[in-house]
């Protein structure tokens, strides 16, 4: 039996609607993919809007790029990159709640490209050989007093040519990430976040 006119609007917006506690994939092989967000005091999945630009900034095919999340969360950043071709991608994550529900995603999805880390992000950063990741991803806890430690461990950690994804409170500039031996590639603000995209200075 054909729906009635005025039940259809409402059941469009209901399969396009995503729930509060749920981010999606926004392209690749598991483009639509729900992951769900935990209730965590502090956790802040990186908005679709955010993540769709910087996936345009790095171009959307990231066949053999080897990715490091090292504030890993909803794991957002890093399944998207593994959607989208990535060789290897380590998801690192100290809190037991959210690295059981990384390795739940990981099953469901087959992601046999994402190893999942329990543990501290920077520590994981210095423990990679020099100039050894395409794509890192730092998304500390804004409240948390990390991203010099995480930037340094990060660019002795990121290869020529390669990238670091930076989200914080406020914008870093040149005069903050050339004595790090980081330039800002690409800047964009979304409400309280600032995602960076930076470079290795040549």
């Amino acid at each position: 039996m054909k729906p009635s006119p005025q039940h259809k609007p409402a059941a469009k917006k209901t399969t396009a609607r995503v729930a509060a506690g749920e981010v999606r994939i926004i392209g690749g092989q598991w483009k639509r993919s729900k992951l769900p967000v935990a209730d965590k005091p502090g956790l802040r999945p990186t908005p679709d809007r955010v993540r769709e630009t910087l996936f345009n900034w790095l171009g959307q095919d990231l066949t053999g790029w080897r990715c490091v999340d090292a504030f890993a969360g909803t794991g957002a950043l890093g399944f998207e990159a593994a959607s989208r071709g990535a060789l290897q991608v380590q998801l690192v994550e100290q809190d037991a709640t959210l690295i059981a529900q990384l390795k739940k995603i990981k099953e469901q999805l087959k992601a046999e490209a994402v190893q999942v880390q329990r543990g501290d992000g920077i520590t994981a950063l210095k423990q990679l050989p020099p100039a050894s990741a395409d794509l890192i991803f730092l998304d500390p806890p804004f409240d948390a007093a990390l991203f010099d430690a995480a930037l340094q461990a990060a660019a002795r950690a990121v290869a020529p040519g390669g990238y670091i994804y930076l989200e914080a409170p406020s914008a870093w500039g040149d005069e903050q990430l050339t004595p790090l031996g980081l330039t800002l590639y690409r800047h964009l603000k979304a409400g309280a976040v600032h995602a960076h995209l930076l470079q290795p200075l040549a």
